[in-house]
């Protein structure tokens, strides 16, 4: 007997053409359960990549907070830096995973510009640690006696010049990559012992509202121009577990201190993206069961109508080991094909959803990330291993009845 005719004949013996309304039910609800887990697990990675991920630019900067110390007319005359106890403080902060100093110009810095964009003005810079930038350009460097400035623009006042003074003052409005090609002049100090530099804008920052200069840069003139001693920070930056965390948002408030509201704002929809889809990753837990369930349950039916074709079989030689692996044969190629096309429409969402955030400024891999692919070897693992267990124990369970 070839081996065609003999496993011919195997299917028509323990499978037969039975209807098989149950077996396609099963199925579905095992695909539904899958593609949900999958799409759950995606949709939780991806936020977390808006959140926490690197792209250039870090536009939800949830988890960064600038932080002040808020004035008001009681006590608009009192100090508002922050002392080294407040800082202590802070960095115990459960919620609080890192924390760095924006160290401002303690110097007379002016700002001139010549052509259609002429200026002349004060300005203001700030140096922060390189680990809080959500920009690194490869310019961001300084080192004392260099005349070329690297400077990091916010976002944010590039769009007030183009949708507010530009209008108003007759002024072209500026693209980014405009901006970086303008060179400003940049005057350090006073008198005779001035320092000009020639400053280029290399990078924009939607997590730091400022204008941003290397820390060498800021320290070095401060040392030459600024105020003797120590002076206390403005202003700190932190990277913050949940800022949206009620404990954590009672500190900030009970100490007087002010951030972008924004960035809560974000964390809270973090948090009501966590808690859906953790419910709805339980409801997909729970119909794959249901579907794991019904599929075993119609395997073990057929088996139990085909107690009398097993034993036929045995007497003519088959082993209990060897129907096992033939009737494991029939049917994990179904489960296999309903988890590939789970795993289909989680590659094609993961695309969809890369090419509309870019629409939004946004980053996302082309590709679901390691957790959905966890996800999906652990769920495959486990429903692979209960399904063939269940065909063993139900051969081996017919054949001693």
């Amino acid at each position: 007997m070839s081996a065609k005719t003999q496993i011919e004949m195997l299917r028509k013996l323990l499978i037969g053409n039975k209807s098989r309304s149950r077996l396609w039910g099963a199925l579905f609800a095992l695909f539904m359960g899958t593609t949900m887990l999958l799409l759950t697990v995606m949709i939780w990675w991806n936020f977390n990549e808006l959140l926490y991920g690197k792209s250039q630019y870090d536009t939800l900067g949830s988890t960064f907070l600038v932080i002040g110390k808020r004035i008001t007319q009681e006590n608009v005359s009192a100090s508002h830096t922050f002392s080294q106890q407040d800082i202590d403080s802070l960095k115990q902060v459960p919620e609080v995973q890192d924390l760095g100093i924006l160290t401002s110009n303690h110097f007379p810095a002016y700002a001139r510009l010549g052509g259609k964009l002429a200026f002349n003005t004060d300005i203001f810079m700030e140096a922060a640690p390189d680990r809080f930038l959500d920009n690194m350009p490869s310019e961001w460097k300084w080192e004392p006696g260099s005349n070329d400035l690297p400077i990091i623009l916010s976002s944010q006042f590039l769009d007030l010049y183009n949708y507010l003074f530009a209008p108003g003052q007759g002024l072209p409005q500026l693209s980014e990559s405009s901006i970086k090609a303008i060179a400003v002049n940049i005057e350090v100090g006073t008198g005779p012992g001035m320092l000009r530099y020639t400053a280029h804008v290399v990078g924009f920052s939607d997590r730091i509202s400022s204008v941003l200069a290397p820390a060498s840069f800021i320290e070095y003139n401060n040392k030459i121009f600024g105020k003797p001693g120590d002076v206390e920070a403005s202003r700190l930056i932190l990277k913050a577990k949940d800022p949206s965390n009620t404990k954590f948002a009672s500190y900030i408030e009970s100490h007087g201190y002010t951030t972008n509201s924004q960035n809560m704002r974000w964390s809270k929809i973090r948090s009501i993206v966590e808690v859906v889809t953790t419910a709805t990753g339980f409801l997909s837990i729970v119909l794959m069961g249901i579907g794991a369930l019904v599929f075993i349950l119609f395997i073990e039916l057929t088996i139990a109508k085909a107690q009398h074709s097993l034993t036929l079989l045995l007497e003519l030689g088959y082993s209990p080991k060897y129907l096992g692996k033939f009737m494991m044969s029939r049917f994990m190629p179904l489960v296999l094909i309903t988890i590939v096309i789970s795993m289909c429409i989680a590659i094609a969402s993961q695309l969809v959803a890369s090419v509309m955030v870019k629409q939004l400024l946004l980053t996302l891999p082309v590709f679901p990330g390691w957790p959905v692919w966890l996800a999906l070897i652990i769920s495959s693992s486990i429903l692979f291993t209960l399904v063939g267990r269940a065909i063993m124990k139900a051969v081996k369970n017919d054949v001693l009845s």
